[in-house]
């Protein structure tokens, strides 16, 4: 009878034993599994966010079977900027310079496609001239925007030379945007409804002289670049995105035209008179960085092009909507007439009066479409808005495309997407 009574424990502590032991080896082979990548053949490396190749505050998480990255991962969000929720909090004109940060490489294009939202919840169309106006700073914020990608994409496979170059001539964007702006890099120029002011004097025969020298710096950048042996190895079958895998991934921009797919909202949703100009949509064949290149170098060729037109047709007439109730008055009628200042002081406090309604509208910025969705109850600020960011898009396909690929072809990746972290972070 005691040796049963004893019998009972003992079976169970040699049964918990073997529990024990199973578990335990179990839980070794898990560790050994897990560490297997780190102590064997694949290791972990970040690259950024502090990285001059990553474009930004970018932190790529890397692994790594010797030099060949087998896993990418993309970690965004280290500036914490909340612009939308900002936007959700003032009026639609005190928004303007915000969207100077969103791709802070192109803020009069970032200007433009945000007030154009606004004006088509507001149900308004500009004069000819005011188009023809965010017209040009559409396609200077575009030439901008390119020639600096191109150039810091060179530089990051070797091409300094190239970088000096492209540089320059950002410089006379630049300059161009301050004659017309007063500001070179914030300019907050366009305003719901129109914009701040009309051409200075002068302007245009700047416009033109900048566009003849522009094109023969882009020519010679093409000599440098297009069929440079090492360039061509560096970004030849580097980063290939199948046309299928570039729809399927929303890209847009020079990121979906180098995959062979022609969109571009000019030509197929044309706004502020884009119909009217006579441009090429360039597409690549293969959907490598090096396709990439070549199709922002024929953008920049098209942009010229429409400038061109411009410049030998323009308009002539306002350059804001008529709507006395909306827009502020005249700044000579504001010091003189009191009825005028009360309306200036109820527009500048309270904002225009939006009509309530849900509106989205995507412009073909330099990276790709941005787009805006406002959501409104009424009144002079948005109830709800969102912010489509091109370079977001393009930076979630990395973990696709990265795999297999050397360590050392990233910065020509990173560099051949052309993307900016202040419209991902939004």
């Amino acid at each position: 009878m005691n040796s049963q009574e004893y019998q009972v424990p003992d079976t169970a502590a040699k049964t918990q034993a073997g529990l024990d032991a199973a578990q335990q080896q179990s839980t070794q082979d898990d560790y050994q599994a897990e560490t297997q990548d780190i102590l064997g053949e694949k290791m972990v490396l970040n690259m950024g966010p502090s990285h001059p190749a990553t474009h930004g505050v970018l932190r790529l998480i890397l692994e790594l079977d010797g030099e060949k990255v087998t896993k990418c991962q993309p970690d965004i969000g280290f500036l914490h900027r909340g612009d939308e929720k900002i936007a959700e909090n003032m009026h639609y004109n005190q928004f303007v310079p915000y969207t100077d940060r969103l791709d802070y490489l192109a803020p009069l294009a970032n200007n433009v496609a945000y007030t154009c939202a606004v004006e088509k919840l507001m149900g308004w169309k500009l004069p000819p001239r005011g188009e023809a106006i965010r017209v040009i700073c559409c396609e200077l914020a575009r030439i901008s925007s390119h020639m600096l990608g191109v150039g810091v994409c060179a530089m990051d496979v070797g091409a300094m030379t190239v970088f000096l170059y492209s540089y320059t001539e950002r410089e006379k964007t630049h300059n161009l945007c301050e004659q017309l702006t007063g500001a070179r890099f914030t300019t907050s120029y366009t305003r719901v409804g129109g914009q701040i002011r009309d051409l200075p004097d002068g302007f245009l025969n700047n416009l033109a002289k900048f566009c003849d020298e522009c094109e023969k710096s882009i020519d010679e950048i093409s000599q440098l670049l297009d069929r440079n042996k090492i360039y061509m190895i560096r970004m030849c079958d580097i980063g290939t995105i199948a046309k299928e895998d570039a729809i399927s991934w929303g890209l847009t921009g020079p990121n979906l035209r180098g995959s062979g797919v022609a969109r571009d909202l000019r030509k197929d949703s044309p706004y502020l008179g884009y119909d009217q100009y006579d441009f090429d949509v360039p597409i690549g064949e293969n959907g490598d960085s090096y396709d990439r290149y070549l199709v922002r170098m024929e953008e920049m060729r098209q942009s010229i092009r429409i400038l061109r037109q411009i410049i030998a047709d323009m308009p002539e007439g306002p350059v804001n909507v008529a709507d006395s109730k909306n827009m502020l008055p005249a700044k000579d009628k504001v010091l003189t007439n009191m009825e005028e200042l009360i309306h200036h002081f109820i527009i500048a406090t309270q904002g225009i009066e939006a009509p309530a309604g849900e509106v989205y509208f995507g412009a073909e910025n330099p990276k790709g479409e941005l787009g805006f969705y406002i959501h409104s109850k009424g009144g002079g600020v948005p109830h709800r808005m969102k912010i489509r960011s091109p370079s977001f898009v393009s930076l979630s396909i990395l973990d696709h495309m990265i795999p297999g690929h050397m360590v050392s072809d990233v910065p020509a990746i990173l560099g051949s997407l052309d993307f900016v972290l202040g419209e991902c972070d939004r």
